[in-house]
């Protein structure tokens, strides 16, 4: 097999998309197109189904994606290899994170990191927490922060998690309600007769909440449900409901009052992640130290 025809086939695994794979190559979508066909010829079997929402790999390709996987890498750690020998790489840090990290975590990290290297080529961008380690293993982010709910996310060989910190969840009540004035910690059954708003099914944070309504012995009444977490503090505003909301997510929206919620259990815990060897990018390491500083102070 051409080393080439098997990265393509990668690319298009990834991308799920000719033209996606056409760009990060650099060439028209009519050369990927072409080259697909070649390697189906020589293979003697389809590789690709193409559709109107873009290709994907039939048992075959995706067999061979999986080699062309193994030589994008390692074309790109070549890539990376010859940048820092030419000392190009040694002030760039790619970090991305989602949301509340990056309005309470990274500004003072980051204000500290420039203070150090003022030349330094730093890069953010707003990822989920399911998306950071696959992006850290493919050398898309040097450092990612991600957020876990039931234990720590998986990881490839070499990549590393970092525990940063325990983010505890609150309750977001409205703040004409008749809990809203307390302070003693609230039992999470206090609140089994409320309109819950709530994050959407499927994610770890809302099956954490479900477990946890289950053990105090009630099913939520949920009027609204939503994927972020300034949604839901802007719906308990209006008195629609009750929420629950990660500390570090707490945006003081008008209207409401958050209260701490009674025995351990309810949080999600952050990570940074990092390849293990992060030697081609020494701000990383730096980065890091600066982010525990800021998670502990």
């Amino acid at each position: 097999m051409d080393p080439a025809q098997l990265r393509l086939l990668a690319l298009i695994d990834r991308h799920r998309s000719l033209s996606a794979a056409a760009a990060a190559l650099g060439v028209t979508p009519a050369a990927v197109t072409q080259q697909v066909a070649r390697a189906e010829r020589e293979c003697g079997a389809p590789l690709v189904h193409r559709g109107p929402r873009g290709a994907s790999l039939t048992a075959a390709g995706a067999l061979l994606a999986a080699h062309g996987e193994v030589i994008d890498q390692r074309t790109r750690r070549a890539a990376d290899e010859l940048a820092a020998l030419l000392g190009r790489m040694s002030l760039r840090l790619r970090v991305g994170t989602f949301q509340a990290a990056a309005l309470h975590l990274l500004p003072p990290a980051l204000t500290a990191l420039r203070h150090r290297y003022p030349d330094a080529d730093l890069s953010v961008v707003d990822t989920l927490s399911e998306n950071g380690v696959p992006a850290v293993a493919a050398g898309d982010l040097d450092l990612a922060v991600v957020a876990a709910w039931d234990g720590p996310p998986a990881t490839a060989e070499h990549v590393s998690l970092h525990p940063l910190l325990d983010d505890p969840m609150v309750v977001v009540l409205p703040d004409d309600h008749r809990l809203a004035g307390g302070r003693a910690p609230l039992r999470l059954e206090q609140l089994r007769d409320e309109a819950w708003v709530t994050i959407m099914a499927g994610p770890a944070a809302r099956a954490q909440f479900d477990r946890a309504a289950a053990a105090a012995g009630f099913t939520p009444k949920i009027r609204f449900q939503t994927a972020s977490y300034d949604v839901a503090q802007a719906l308990v505003g209006t008195g629609i409901g009750v929420a629950l909301v990660s500390r570090l997510a707490l945006a003081g929206t008008p209207s409401t009052v958050h209260r701490e919620l009674a025995g351990p259990g309810l949080q999600r815990r952050l990570y940074a992640v990092t390849l293990t060897d992060s030697s081609l990018t020494p701000l990383t390491g730096t980065f890091l130290d600066l982010l525990r500083d800021v998670a502990t102070g």
